[in-house]
């Protein structure tokens, strides 16, 4: 059936057909005017007939409507013996559309169409009961075309009709009429003797052939022999024998709905019926008679007339002998209450829903559940199939209108006009089209609420109809039942039910298309064989060539359709789980480049980006039935009318695409090698790629390798041009800073991504190849935007199963500018190229792709998804996670900034081997570099700078702010001034030339701990001229290259000084270091005031295998240079002395704190210091720093010419030893004199450090004391005698005044005194200030006497 109307039994049934060389564009155009008549008014039937053919003909003055319906196709005549049982179902009339001109006159148009109907028609079918031409003239030939001569059977339409619908109405109308009339003919016939027996004989009888028919009408012809294909049925013998019919109701059958009219139908007089002798329903029961009745007062229009005689048929058919008629006798009456309720009902507006306790339509509704009941249960008198088929095709039918009066009355809203409208004409509105296409689960359940039917009900009704009875239904049938169910789950919103019943639509499709196919060859087959090219064999059905050679004959293949059965494939799949689209078409055919940016790339990146992010999907539905819906969908592309190698190339790459990961390695391998052979037919047919590259993205990452550290550009300010690079920039680089925390430096720009322009980079990209076979790529290209790139794409690439697999590609960058790297260019083989983006992720969207992953974990597993809302895609967007915030900036890409071209420097030769060095710590050393320019470019920039082992440990020390200040300092000075290396000649190189030559003397410095250095050699082409230099803005920047020379230091540490001591000149004893001192430390012994010297000391160790000479000098203002000299043997230690001068530094030296050389801030110690305290730790380390200004020390190999620096600076300086440095505030001397014999004072003898006195001999102590200071004190003066029992002196001996003393001013004490006895004595003076409160010593000083009796 074409349409599965709710009141098909109602409509007329007429089919359109093009006559002639008419366009299609024209006959769509009369076509489309023609079926605007859905229904005409039963007064606009002309009548004027008055035998039986007026039985059935409505009053002039009737009010319903005769409802017209306009199938696409004639039944197939395989139906023909429901002619009688459901006429509705069959062409009633037939309307041919012509197109006259000059050249096609009405008279071939008419002839044409009598051929074209009868060859529609089966032979011996009744129908159809009236047939017309229309003849539409065309404009341009509108005198020539002959439409003025009248024939029967067309009737011609003249252009310049100017309303045209009401002369084609008025023409369907005549139509009608004439299809009424001859209703009442076959009535007629039917209502004799032979016909009741044909009725009754079959299940679904026929009419009998005119030859059975005992007498024929001479009358001839009736008034319309133009409209019927059929002989004339004459009834003029079958008026006496006529047929007792017996009614239960008053009322007459023929009797009109409307009390007004006059009776139209004669009465049917009583006959008595005869037998005969082949007949077997002679005694039949009238109800199949009566039913007929009713179906034809029904297709007239005249729904009271038939109300009454199906009440009639029910009546006697309650005995239950004729189940199939009964129950469509149901339907009839089912369908006579909607016209009724339509016609009463046609001005309502809206829906209405009853929400009472029964429901409007539960009548209707019962009657076609007892219907369908009585399909379902009857018995099939014979064994015949077509009988088996005809009964399932009743009954889904049935099934199917029982449906339609429900999803009417739901998708309407309820009972009322709309739901009317929607059984009685389906296509006449949109109204249900638009309520269903919101398939929301809110929107169908509130329809559910609204209209009072749920879904679930129309549902469970539409499933009667799928059952084993489909299979006795031929393909045409069964597919158009299938399409009804699928088209009402869809409606409703089951997908999967709709799915379900789509699979077995395409099933059904696809058997029609292998049967045709076989019948095609076995037609062809027989062609070859009626021509005489082969012979058949006896035994067998093939067919055997006779001759040498055969022509083989390739059909026309005939791609109509092949699309809309892969729509389906896809529709039902997508229900399932599985995307057969995932793999798109590509949009050019040239085979050179494909449009950029498909689906997956937009969410990604970005998605996705989402993107496209990583997270792992949860897997939908059964792996198991997803595995076998894919393998059928390949069998159903493979085996369309014209197999399409595009369709099984999509399915099974989008299978691989999207389901690998539960495909099983078969599998994978099976579909893998079906796209490979579908490709392959497309390239053997000359087509051009049609698929993109279907694989995931198997870009995993895009890494630009960094240029060799000798090519490396790196961006300096022009202000360095000018500018002296000092020693701190260079070595403190790493805390230079001068806080320990600076946001802005963290927040710096990052560092940029440097090539050169015109020099060849390399980029590694890494894929991945998710399958278990061998994964092949035609070409992989570079997708790149900004400045020219060139490179050449890699051809023919294979990836190993389950792998990464690096690759790197080379190219160059021809102009100057940004380098933007988007991603790949990929082709597979036999596909289109696509593009793959692989976008840099910031620190925020690598914050937002957490936050979506672990909202994604949080919430998988915890919500359950209704429905096939459960499908990862419908459920990515009903996320919590889907609600977090998307970045709004463009996706960043991997960049590089190409700067202009740069000169290249190489080390042509070198003074070391092997790069190699070995010192004895402090010994210098030259090494010498020659350089070459081997580029086209000058250098008119040269730089070196130089790093060691030392400095990290050093940088990293200070970095962590761990050492006292004291320690700071001696790691900055040793970093700034006791560096490995050296270039000392910075300025005698200035420019090189291309291709010239250059030696560069860098000096190395033993140092202990220096494992290895390096040499950076910095230089460019600034091209900034001097003359220029003005126009230069301080901004601009310009790129060096870096050369670097690593070099290996062996450092021997040889000698070790120890114990560094500092005591007065006072208390040395001659005699006891004129045999440990290990030099001539004596001769330098000052012959001056002993007490304005000090002997400096120190022990040397030789921890080497071979004797050196050290060398310690003295250089002080205000004296004589001095320098002392011991050989050191291995393994041994020699103490050096060498005396040296007191010196006071002044106050506002030694207030200062101590410095720092790289001006950084430093933390408070942990441990707080008192002022005293740290007043003593800065004087402590000032006179260190002058102290070591003074000594210096060098060594020299006895037996060689290596010699170097000897560092003291890790010797440190005790209060005691500053004591014995420093100058008193108070210069004190001490002075022994006796009278000489002429009476003056004489100084006693003083030798070796000692004065020589007698004992018992009156000697005076001389004390003076100088006030050196730069204010004026006043002093007392302490003495100590040691022995004092021995030491008899006059006065006391201590708090002696002496005065107040101004700056420079000297007074002198003297004291006598006196020796009781011999031996060693020593006398000290102490100078205080008076009234100081702390530290009131002021100065002191110590003489030492040797008492003997030959003093």
């Amino acid at each position: 059936m074409n349409s599965h109307a709710f009141a098909a039994l109602a409509h007329i049934p007429i089919l359109v057909l093009p006559v002639g060389p008419i366009p299609r564009a024209a006959f769509e155009k009369y076509a489309a005017e023609i079926r605007t008549f859905d229904s005409i008014r039963l007064g606009d039937i002309p009548a004027g007939m008055k035998d039986e053919r007026a039985r059935f003909m409505p009053n002039p003055l009737s009010s319903g409507h005769l409802y017209l319906s306009y199938p696409s196709h004639p039944s197939p005549p395989r139906h023909m013996s429901l002619s009688l049982f459901r006429p509705s179902h069959f062409t009633l009339g037939i309307i041919g559309v012509a197109a006259c001109s000059s050249s096609y006159s009405i008279t071939s148009a008419l002839e044409q169409f009598e051929n074209t109907v009868l060859d529609i028609s089966p032979e011996g079918s009744t129908f159809p009961l009236a047939k017309v031409c229309f003849a539409f003239e065309d404009e341009e030939s509108a005198r020539s075309t002959g439409l003025g001569n009248t024939l029967p059977g067309i009737v011609s339409i003249p252009s310049v009709m100017g309303n045209k619908k009401i002369y084609i109405g008025t023409l369907l109308a005549d139509l009608c009429s004439h299809i009424l009339a001859e209703l009442g003919r076959v009535y007629h016939v039917l209502e004799s003797p032979v016909g009741n027996e044909y009725l009754n004989s079959t299940l679904f009888p026929t009419l009998p052939s005119p030859s059975e028919m005992p007498l024929s009408l001479s009358s001839g012809n009736l008034g319309y022999p133009s409209y019927s294909s059929q002989p004339e049925l004459d009834s003029s013998g079958l008026i006496a024998p006529g047929v007792q019919i017996k009614r239960s109701s008053t009322a007459a059958p023929g009797i009109s709905h409307t009390t007004s009219f006059t009776q139209r139908q004669s009465t049917l007089s009583p006959q008595v019926v005869r037998k005969r002798a082949s007949a077997v329903g002679a005694v039949s029961s009238h109800g199949r008679l009566y039913k007929i009745l009713g179906d034809f007062f029904l297709l007239a229009g005249r729904t009271e007339d038939a109300s009454l005689w199906y009440a009639e048929a029910i009546v006697l058919f309650k005995t239950g002998q004729d189940p199939v008629w009964h129950a469509s006798v149901l339907e009839g009456m089912a369908t006579v209450f909607v016209l009724d309720a339509w016609s009463a009902g046609q001005g309502l507006q809206s829906s209405v829903s009853n929400n009472g306790v029964k429901e409007p339509w539960a009548d209707i509704y019962e009657q076609l559940s007892q219907a369908i009941a009585l399909y379902h249960k009857a018995p099939v008198p014979s064994d015949l199939s077509q009988d088996h088929s005809l009964l399932a095709l009743t009954y889904c039918t049935a099934v199917l209108r029982q449906t339609s009066l429900l999803f009417c009355t739901w998708s309407t809203k309820g009972w009322g006009a709309l739901a009317f409208a929607s059984m009685l004409q389906p296509g006449s509105t949109s109204y249900t089209q638009k309520m269903t296409s919101d398939s929301s689960w809110t929107n169908l359940e509130r329809i559910n609420i609204v209209s009072g039917v749920s879904r679930s009900q129309i549902a469970n009704t539409v499933s009667q109809a799928h059952g084993p009875w489909l299979l006795h239904l031929d393909p045409h049938e069964r597919l158009t039942i299938l399409q009804s169910m699928a088209s009402i789950y869809s409606s409703l919103g089951y997908r999967r039910k709709e799915a379900f019943i789509l699979r077995e639509v395409i099933s059904c499709i696809m058997d029609l298309i292998v049967c045709g196919r076989e019948e095609n060859n076995l037609l062809r087959k027989s062609d070859i064989g009626s021509a005489g090219v082969g012979s058949r064999s006896e035994n067998s059905d093939e067919m055997s060539i006779v001759g040498k050679g055969a022509v083989g004959v390739r059909q026309n293949e005939i791609l109509e359709g092949n699309q809309s059965i892969l729509k389906l494939l896809v529709r039902a799949c997508k229900v399932l789980g599985i995307d057969l689209e995932a793999v798109c078409v590509a949009k050019v055919t040239d085979g050179t480049s494909s449009e950029v940016g498909s689906g997956d790339n937009s969410s990604s990146a970005v998605d996705d980006l989402d993107a496209s992010t990583d997270v792992a999907k949860e897997s939908f539905g059964w792996p198991e039935l997803q595995v076998g819906v894919i393998r059928e969908a390949i069998a159903v592309a493979e085996a369309l009318p014209a197999p399409d190698p595009l369709a099984v190339a999509r399915i099974s790459l989008s299978a691989l695409k999207t389901m690998h990961f539960v495909l099983a390695s078969s599998d994978q391998y099976h579909l893998y090698q079906t796209a490979g052979r579908a490709l392959a037919a497309m390239r053997r047919r000359g087509d051009a790629p049609a698929v993109e590259y279907w694989a995931v993205n198997p870009i995993m990452s895009i890494t630009l390798l960094p240029l060799p550290l000798h090519r490396l550009p790196i961006e300096n300010q022009f202000s360095i041009l000018t500018a002296t690079l000092s020693a701190t920039d260079s070595l403190l680089s790493g805390i230079i800073d001068p806080f320990l925390y600076n946001p802005r430096r963290s927040s710096g720009p990052q560092s940029k991504n440097l090539v050169v322009q015109g020099e060849p980079i390399e980029l590694t990209i890494t894929l991945r190849n998710p399958y278990v076979f061998d994964l092949e790529i035609q070409s992989i290209s570079l997708s790149t935007t900004g400045v020219e790139f060139e490179s050449s794409p890699i051809s023919a690439l294979v990836i190993p199963p389950n792998t990464l697999y690096p690759i790197t590609i080379i190219g160059t960058a021809k102009t100057r500018g940004t380098l933007v790297f988007r991603g790949c260019i990929i082709e597979a083989p036999w596909g289109a190229p696509r593009e793959f983006l692989l976008p840099v992720p910031t620190d925020a969207d690598q914050n937002l792709l957490a936050r979506r992953q672990s909202a994604v974990k949080c919430e998988s597993g915890r919500t359950k998804y209704w429905g096939l809302d459960s499908r990862p895609w419908e459920k990515d967007g009903r996320r919590l996670s889907a609600l977090l915030p998307s970045l709004k900036k463009p996706p960043q890409f991997l960049q590089c900034f190409v700067v202009p071209e740069q000169p290249l420097l190489r080390i042509r030769w070198t003074s070391l081997t092997h790069g190699a060095v070995m010192l004895y710590n402090g010994e210098e050393s030259i090494i010498r570099l020659t350089l070459e320019n081997i580029s086209a470019l000058p250098i008119d920039f040269l730089r070196l700078s130089f790093e060691d082992s030392t400095i990290g440990p050093a940088q990293e020390a200070l970095s962590e702010g761990e050492l006292s200040v004291f320690e700071t300092y001696e790691t900055e000075f040793d970093l700034l001034h006791r560096k490995a290396f050296s270039w000392r000649n910075e300025k005698e190189i200035t420019n090189i030339l291309p291709n010239q030559k250059v030696v560069l003397a860098v000096t190395c410095v033993g140092k202990v701990g220096c494992a290895h250095g390096t040499v950076h050699i910095s230089y460019s082409y600034s091209q900034a001229n001097r003359e220029h230099e003005e126009q230069v803005p301080a901004s601009e920047v310009f790129y060096t290259r870096q050369l670097s020379y690593p070099v290996t230091v062996t450092v021997y540490h040889m000698l070790e000084c120890h114990d560094l001591s500092l005591m007065p000149m006072i208390d040395v004893d001659y005699d006891d270091i004129s045999h440990r001192a290990g030099n001539s430390v004596i001769h330098f012994l000052p012959d001056d005031d002993p007490e304005e010297w000090c002997l400096f000391a120190i022990d040397v160790r030789n921890t080497y295998g071979l004797p050196f000479e050290v060398t310690f000098e003295r250089d002080q203002i205000g004296t004589k240079s001095a320098a002392v000299s011991s050989t050191v043997p291995p393994g041994s230690m020699t103490r050096v002395m060498l005396p040296v001068k007191k010196f006071r530094l002044s106050d506002d030296q030694i207030s200062q704190p101590i410095p720092t050389l790289s001006d950084r801030q430093f933390v408070v110690g942990k441990s707080k210091l008192s002022i005293e305290e740290e007043q003593a730790q800065r004087e402590l380390f000032w006179y260190r720093e002058e102290l070591l200004k003074i000594v210096s020390a060098r060594w020299k190999e006895t037996n060689g010419d290596r010699h170097g620096d000897l560092s003291l600076r890790q010797q440190r300086l005790t209060l005691p030893m500053l004591k014995a440095l420093r100058t008193d505030v108070m210069q004190v001397d001490l002075m022994l004199i006796m009278d000489s014999p002429d009476g003056s004072p004489q100084e006693l003898n003083y030798s070796r450090g000692k004065y020589i006195a007698s004992p018992n001999e009156m000697l005076y102590l001389r004390v003076e004391v100088a006030n050196s200071s730069l204010s004026p004190l006043v002093m007392a003066l302490d003495l100590i005698f040691d022995p004092a029992d021995q030491v008899l002196s006059e006065g006391v001996s201590s708090n002696i005044a002496i005065g107040k003393l101004v700056p420079d001013e000297t007074k002198a004490v003297e004291v006598p005194l006196c020796f009781l006895c011999t031996g060693r004595f020593e006398i000290g003076a102490e100078v205080r200030i008076m009234g100081a409160l702390k530290d009131s010593r002021a100065g002191t000083s110590r003489i030492c006497i040797s008492v003997r009796e030959d003093g």
